[in-house]
């Protein structure tokens, strides 16, 4: 059993039932207000807003219920917040699923073979097999570029400073939130006229690039880890000082440069980024084992912690190329829309990827009581008690976490997930289409299919 709800969608991954106490902005011909604040909580970063259908499976009713933001939430007073409850999946012949990697880095000879999923999109001009190699091909040149500044950065400091900078970017392997950055730059510089990417939007990449790396330097350090990717990292190295000092020095560095870049909309994008990593750690860190963590509060944490910065850097390269406010929106929408999927398909793995695929033990957000999708879904399901027992004890018991592991994984927890992953990524190639037909409108629209095909 279904029943249909109407969804008013918002910015950051937040949102409520239609019909609840909204109070969205109306303009003289009765349609949603484009709403263009760059800062707040990620519900009141709106430039558009929209309504669409969803189907409710009925153990989200009471999930849904719980997410529907109450009409005093800080984000009413701009527009329509967003509960994620995602309809029942249908073969759809229209879908934007195909293939994925990580987002940190990808190998350059990886190729994700073919799918249903993948075959399902060739009528969008998607490959059933999509290689990294040819996603990245528009910007081969131009990664390069970008890898020679980075690997120098710490180098005129201090000798321990170019050690540790030397070790963050000196690994394989090809950096994926600064090609966006670059793709984007080339699908949007004809819409003005231009002949190439210009020096802002390289530099914008470098500084795409140096945000992420700090901000994972200090998740190291915070977690303690020795390992990442396989690799040891910078605090296993060189100490923990040495570490949060290389982290702050990459966070300064690209604050400098993103000064010199001189454009006042970019430098308010960007810098609200840093803030909100701190956000959605401290947010993460305050809801841990917390069994009624809404689905509002799970998307806006992966807002603040992953789409955040891919949505403001993808915008902020429009913006140089001198893009319309229409394609401005369409590139936050692309970037917010593919972090948020790429986030879920990652949360997924967790649960149904083996400790060597994962580089580290299964089910560790769950263990460490951190609640992601599959787990909040199955939390809104009938019979969900003993779940929500064993999440309460912290896994008191040796055998807790693999019980727990188990009701979520024989549950619809894990196909609501993926469902909510689809969707996102259909969202994310839907705010492609304002772009010129091109190789890298192409490489853009593949990189939402390389994303969510891992999970098949």
């Amino acid at each position: 059993m279904f029943r249909r709800a109407r969804v008013q969608v918002g910015r950051g991954g937040a949102g409520r039932l239609a019909g609840s106490n909204t109070v969205a902005q109306k303009n003289g011909r009765g349609k949603q207000a484009q709403h263009v604040s760059l800062i707040g909580p990620p519900a009141q970063r709106q430039t558009r807003s929209a309504e669409s259908s969803w189907q409710l499976p009925d153990c989200q009713h009471e999930l849904a219920r719980r997410t529907a933001c109450p009409a005093s939430h800080p984000g009413s007073a701009v527009g329509p917040l967003h509960v994620y409850a995602p309809s029942k999946e249908q073969p759809a012949a229209t879908s934007s699923s195909s293939s994925a990697d990580s987002l940190d880095s990808i190998s350059t000879a990886d190729t994700v073979e073919a799918t249903n999923l993948s075959r399902e999109v060739e009528g969008n001009g998607l490959s059933p097999t999509v290689s990294t190699r040819r996603i990245l091909d528009p910007v081969k040149a131009d990664m390069q570029i970008l890898h020679d500044n980075l690997v120098q950065i710490g180098e005129k400091r201090h000798p321990k400073l170019g050690a540790a900078t030397r070790q963050i970017f000196g690994g394989g392997g090809k950096r994926l939130r600064p090609a966006l950055v670059l793709l984007v730059a080339r699908a949007t510089c004809e819409l003005a006229g231009l002949s190439d990417i210009t020096e802002r939007h390289r530099r914008l990449a470098e500084i795409t690039e140096m945000i992420h790396t700090a901000s994972l330097v200090h998740d190291d350090v915070l977690d303690d880890c020795s390992l990442r990717r396989g690799k040891p990292t910078v605090n296993n190295i060189y100490g923990t000082r040495t570490a949060v000092l290389a982290g702050d020095y990459l966070f300064a560095q690209s604050s400098w440069l993103l000064a010199r870049l001189q454009n006042f909309e970019v430098i308010e994008l960007i810098s609200m980024v840093i803030a909100d990593f701190a956000t959605g750690e401290i947010s993460q860190s305050d809801s841990l084992f917390d069994v009624d963590l809404s689905m509002e509060a799970y998307m806006d944490k992966n807002f603040y912690k992953t789409a955040s910065l891919i949505a403001a850097s993808c915008r902020s390269s429009a913006v140089f190329s001198e893009a319309s406010n229409h394609v401005k929106d369409a590139m936050f929408e692309y970037g917010r829309h593919l972090g948020l999927a790429f986030q879920i398909v990652d949360d997924i793995l967790d649960f149904t990827q083996s400790t060597e695929q994962l580089g580290k033990p299964q089910g560790q957000d769950l263990a460490s009581g951190n609640l992601t999708a599959p787990a909040i879904f199955a939390l809104g399901c009938d019979g969900s008690d003993r779940l929500r027992e064993l999440i309460e004890s912290e896994f008191l018991e040796e055998d807790d976490l693999a019980e727990a592991m188990q009701i979520i994984k024989e549950g619809d927890g894990l196909a609501a997930a993926r469902r909510l992953a689809r969707q996102e990524s259909d969202l994310a190639i839907d705010a492609l289409q304002c772009l010129p037909e091109c190789r890298a409108k192409e490489s853009l629209q593949m990189m939402v299919s390389y994303v969510l095909d891992r999970l098949y």
